[in-house]
Order: structure tokens, then C-alpha cells, then sequence
């Protein structure tokens, strides 16, 4: 029976997709390519229709998962992103939560490929989150930007440190509480 285009396409977007979930669940190397395609309810032998090789689905995992991650925070405010983000909630959901926190660890280890698709995610996260008033001088948008980057390097290494917590430890939650109320009072602080 011969596959549609449309169906190709259909089956291209399923891997995808459920790479970046299992990706960011289990990290590059606890996903194997023939565990990949089960899951996306296809058979191993189909992978390399799709892809040239783990590397780029790898990469395009992530990219989906960038993606995700700007259009769940697009119209929030910093402190909204902020307390959405650092919280148990997003800790215990590595699959459905942000690429980076998952990934940046396995991310540093890959070749350049993956690299500059973190790259752009984060300048796309750094970019969702950042004030765009064309009225603010070059120093205060400077400043604007190393305090975006703060706080994105500050709530990913709150996740992070977390999830490298057992589950129950008091530990992990204070973690995340300390943090969320560190980076928001920085916020509080301004005029």
C-alpha cells in the first residue's frame, strides 16, 4: 500500500514530536532509535525515510520543543513565566516542560548541529521574554537583556538543581522556592 505525502508528512511530524517528549524525558542517549518509532506507533525500518541519522532528529526534536516553549510563554509577564516556571510542577514534568532544562547538559556534549539549535532557542526564549520599547536607550536595553539572561540562566539551574533531588527531598522544593523568590524580587526592586 503506498503512503501519501500528506502521510509521510503526518508520520515526519508524530516522530518528531514524541522525540522531543522522550528526549526531554530520558536525555539523547535514553532513547533508542527502534524505542523511538515504537512509540510513534511506526516501524525502526522506517527511521532513515524520515532522517539521516539520530543527530537530526535530534535537532529537529529540539527545535519542536523550542517552539512549544515560546508559544506557552508568549503572552506571559516575566513574573508569570517566572512562577509558572519554577515550580514543582514543570520539575516533575520533564517530557512537557522546557528543552533547556532537559537538555542543555546533553546539548553541550553534541556536535554543532545541535549546538546552534540551542542557540536559537534560546535567543528565541531570551527574545519572548524581553521588552521591546523602542523608547529606552542603548544602555537600559543592555541592561534589560543581562537581566532576561539572569533570569532564564537562574530558573533553569533552579529546575536543574531540583530534578537532581529525589523526589521527596525537602531539598528539591526548597530549592525552587528560594529561587522563584529570588529572581522575582529583583523584579519587585525596580521603580
Amino acid at each position: 500500500m503506498k503512503v501519501t505525502k500528506a502521510q509521510v508528512q503526518e508520520n515526519r511530524a508524530r516522530i518528531v514530536e514524541m522525540a522531543s517528549v522522550l528526549f526531554r524525558e530520558r536525555g539523547y542517549d535514553g532513547v533508542g532509535v527502534a524505542e523511538l518509532m515504537a512509540a510513534a506507533g511506526l516501524t525502526h525500518g522506517g527511521f532513515y525515510k524520515h532522517f539521516k541519522s539520530k543527530a537530526d532528529l535530534m535537532a529537529e526534536a529540539a527545535a519542536e520543543g523550542f517552539s512549544q516553549s515560546a508559544a506557552n510563554t508568549a503572552e506571559l509577564n516575566v513574573a508569570a513565566f517566572v512562577n509558572q516556571y519554577v515550580s514543582r510542577q514543570h520539575r516533575d514534568a520533564p517530557g512537557a516542560g522546557c528543552t533547556m532544562a532537559a537538555l542543555c547538559g546533553d546539548a553541550a556534549r553534541q556536535p554543532e548541529s545541535i549546538k546552534a539549535v540551542f542557540a536559537a532557542g534560546i535567543q528565541r526564549q531570551l527574545a519572548t521574554l524581553e521588552s521591546d520599547d523602542a523608547a529606552v536607550g542603548e544602555d537600559a536595553k543592555r541592561e534589560a537583556r543581562a537581566i532576561t539572561i539572569d533570569t532564564i540562566a537562574h530558573a533553569v539551574g533552579a529546575i536543574i538543581l531540583s530534578r537532581a533531588c529525589p523526589d521527596d527531598s525537602p531539598l528539591a522544593d526548597e530549592i525552587l522556592e528560594v529561587c522563584r523568590e529570588r529572581i522575582l524580587s529583583q523584579f519587585e526592586q525596580k521603580p
